[in-house]
């Protein structure tokens, strides 16, 4: 007698191999749809970023667009809120009163902006609760303020307020110049600054080293000179007093920085090596606000 035939059954191997190829189409699946998720989410954050920056710089009279960083993942939460955690803005080459390339920098805290709004470029609607902004003037601009137009190769260099004031500092019994001294210069109303440059005295050019003081007074910042040295930057000799009351003059001056975009308060006054940087803060303000002082 012939046995029945029998179909072979797949053995447990065979099993396992098909749960395994399906496993990872389901792993493929989902991997490919969270990169479409986050490719999405992240075009529409540059959407949104391009959007912001384009207005900044119309109302900053800008030639290029600043750079605007919607900070926080995803995106796409915060837009649907309409409630963005935090957001950078900086431009360079601003044009602030009489100054024409000055640099400013915002960071934006708290910031509600309904998609809809915020997609239609309407700023109007992109409220500010707290702002931490900085404005840099370079020593070109500063340059070009009266008096300071006299001074040929005008540069700028931080110093301390008792090294300007005596001309020893404090700790050290020497010019204040160092990153731990400057630090404590810093978010105040007042600062140290070395101006160096040319100057002509009785038909020769001589490179005088001026220490004055930066002093902050609303939106405007006042240069007061203490004190002359001439010589180098290695030795400096002190300049006769008689000279000093004819040469001060030069070195005396106001910088009126206007009205200072997102209505900020000043609040410091901090010298860079090349740069002097005034700080402020503002909160509940309106993004149109970015307008530069006229």
């Amino acid at each position: 007698m012939s046995r029945p035939v029998t179909q072979d059954r797949p053995g447990p191997d065979a099993a396992d191999k098909r749960r395994g190829r399906r496993t990872r189409r389901i792993i493929v699946s989902l991997a490919v749809l969270v990169a479409v998720l986050v490719a999405a989410d992240f075009g529409l954050a540059a959407f949104a970023e391009h959007t912001v920056s384009q207005k900044a710089r119309q109302q900053l009279s800008l030639a290029d667009d600043p750079s605007v960083t919607i900070h926080g993942f995803p995106f796409t939460t915060q837009a649907i809120g309409g409630d963005y955690g935090h957001i950078s803005l900086s431009a360079s080459g601003v044009p602030i009163k009489d100054l024409k390339d000055v640099g400013v920098s915002a960071e934006l805290y708290n910031v509600q902006a309904p998609l809809s709004d915020l997609l239609k470029g309407n700023t109007k609607a992109i409220d500010v609760g707290k702002l931490d902004a900085q404005v840099t003037i370079k020593a070109s601009d500063i340059n070009k303020v009266d008096p300071l137009t006299k001074i040929e190769d005008l540069r700028i260099d931080p110093s301390s307020i008792s090294y300007v004031q005596t001309g020893q500092d404090e700790a050290t019994g020497s010019d204040a110049t160092t990153t731990t001294q400057n630090a404590q210069q810093q978010d105040k109303s007042k600062a140290g600054v070395r101006l160096s440059g040319n100057v002509q005295i009785a038909g020769q050019k001589l490179e005088i080293f001026c220490f004055a003081l930066i002093e902050l007074h609303g939106t405007a910042i006042d240069i007061v000179p203490t004190r002359l040295q001439y010589g180098n930057d290695k030795e400096t000799t002190v300049v006769p007093q008689a000279v000093q009351k004819a040469l001060l003059p030069n070195f005396k001056a106001t910088i009126d920085t206007g009205n200072l975009p997102f209505k900020v308060t000043p609040t410091a006054v901090q010298v860079n090596p090349g740069s002097v940087t005034i700080k402020g803060e503002a909160e509940n303000v309106n993004f149109s606000g970015a307008t530069s002082g006229g």
